[in-house]
């Protein structure tokens, strides 16, 4: 994985999120449902790091953002 950047944390509210899962599905499912939530990076693939189990998957989150939907007092 690549180093993370300055500007990804350079405010309170942003977050990088690493996930490492047994496999494809369960990552992207789990980024889904960071999505559901709060605005993420879009992603398209995940990794593979020779010698280690599962598959890695990276993305960026801002938790600024009002939550919208049920309870998220959101528009």
């Amino acid at each position: 994985m690549e180093a993370i950047n300055e500007t990804h944390v350079s405010e309170p509210g942003l977050v990088v999120v690493d996930i490492v899962t047994a496999d494809d599905e369960t990552a992207f499912a789990f980024h889904a449902a960071l999505a559901a939530l709060w605005a993420t990076t879009s992603v398209e693939r995940t990794t593979r790091d020779a010698g280690q189990a599962g598959v890695r998957l990276r993305c960026y989150l801002d938790m600024r953002q009002p939550l919208a939907g049920p309870g998220g007092g959101g528009a």
